[in-house]
């Protein structure tokens, strides 16, 4: 066994991608192991990217691309500041609005972010926000889309463990807007100190700004909606969303949108072809540990350490803290879930709570350096620089960590809208 970790070690030192790294430690027990063929590598990855869920993840990175493509992101933003942008910060609470919005539409955290970026800090800009203020923002309400359903995240989650997604992403709802308000309340504290400027309520914008954005709320209706009746699984939900976006796209844009959507799903696929890779590789790996039986090894020693279901999680949470700063949120939950999902079963820790508390530290890794994805992200589509963004994102990654704590002594944050809602369980 110590050949696997000591070639992945060594790989991802070398800085070699995770996937790979994971694949070739894996391969390198294989080879010498006489009981295991080299075909076992392959049947072994693409076993596991067979799986009829993963469909739902290169559907929602679709059907999210195409939103965006047909401008009702902008239109989001703008029904946002038309909601709350007289309050104090308000333009920035507009920002975390849309943010939210947006999430229903697409799971990807890093799109969001960038996507924010080009719309919200130009006109934060205009206001008077500094940049490092603006920055923040974005980055760490990038992060929402991890929570609010549709979620990549929660999606393979459900899947490596077997968890009904529909659950999860029912599950993700409260503390997603729990994470908007945290960033909220912070942005509106940081305005007041800053004395930034405030703008009037104009009623008369509200109409005309909901009647725009009620395409693009319509989606995550046809989403949720069909989910809670039964109408769709997951996969089929997603395809339903790539539909929507469609047919509304070609209604509104026409011939432009048309030509806009082979390059669009071309970025789909890039996006996809990455995370399914990945995921093939922890297949691999995952098969290599279930027949060295790891997880029942590890297992039996955390239990015997006679740690608490609450002293494992906080365990867990602090190395997933660490973890957060070295990959990313798909590598973090692939590399780690396999093998702690068997000991938070044996103690009785819900698999839909343990799922959102994984999921809050993903959202949180976005932020935190050297591997924040959003922060790069923010920072090239803004031109502000990383350190200003950094700077920016502090008082929000406190807001979370509260959100974060919340849920680990209140379960019920999470469990209580699936227990009420969902009855059937399926993926």
């Amino acid at each position: 066994m110590y050949i696997v970790w000591i070639t992945a070690l060594v790989l991802l030192v070398l800085s070699v991608p995770i996937g790979i790294a994971l694949s070739a430690a894996a391969a390198a027990y294989i080879a010498i192991d006489p009981l295991l063929t080299n075909e076992a590598i392959f049947r072994a990855f693409f076993n596991f990217i067979s799986r009829y869920s993963l469909m739902a993840i290169p559907l929602f990175i679709f059907a999210g691309f195409l939103m965006e493509k047909t401008g009702l992101v902008s239109q989001l933003f703008r029904f946002s500041d038309a909601l709350v942008g007289w309050l104090p910060g308000g333009f920035g609470v507009a920002t975390v609005l849309a943010c939210v919005l947006f999430g229903a539409i697409s799971g990807s955290s890093v799109a969001m972010a960038a996507a924010m970026s080009v719309i919200a800090i130009p006109e934060m800009r205009k206001r008077g926000y500094p940049d490092w203020l603006s920055g923040g923002l974005v980055a760490t309400a990038g992060g929402i889309a991890m929570l609010i359903p549709p979620s990549i995240i929660l999606i393979l989650y459900g899947i490596v463990t077997e968890t009904s997604i529909v659950r999860l992403f029912f599950a993700g709802v409260i503390p997603g807007l729990l994470l908007a308000v945290a960033n909220g309340l912070s942005v509106m504290g940081i305005a007041a100190w800053l004395k930034l400027p405030r703008s009037r309520f104009d009623r008369s914008r509200i109409w005309p700004e909901t009647r725009g954005a009620l395409p693009a709320l319509g989606m995550p209706v046809v989403i949720l909606g069909g989910l809670y009746g039964g109408v769709f699984t997951p996969t089929e939900a997603a395809a339903a969303a790539c539909g929507y976006a469609l047919v509304y796209g070609i209604f509104m844009r026409g011939r432009q949108f048309l030509r806009e959507v082979l390059p669009t799903a071309l970025r789909a696929l890039n996006l996809t072809s990455v995370i399914l890779f990945l995921v093939g590789s922890v297949g691999v790996f995952q098969f290599l540990l279930a027949n060295l039986y790891w997880p029942q090894k590890v297992t039996e020693a955390v239990i015997s350490w006679g740690l608490t279901p609450l002293g494992f999680i906080f365990a867990f949470m602090c190395v997933l803290v660490l973890l957060g700063m070295l990959v990313d949120g798909v590598a973090m939950v692939l590399l780690t879930v396999p093998v702690v999902f068997p000991v938070a079963h044996a103690l009785k820790i819900d698999p839909v709570h343990l799922g959102i508390m994984i999921t809050l530290n993903v959202e949180m890794g976005v932020i935190t350096p050297p591997v924040g994805l959003n922060l790069f992200a923010v920072s090239s589509t803004s031109k502000i620089p990383i350190m200003q963004v950094l700077k920016g994102t502090v008082p929000f990654f406190f807001g979370d960590l509260a959100v974060l704590l919340l849920v680990i002594f209140f379960p019920g944050l999470a469990t209580w809208l699936p227990d009420l809602l969902v009855k059937d369980v399926f993926k």
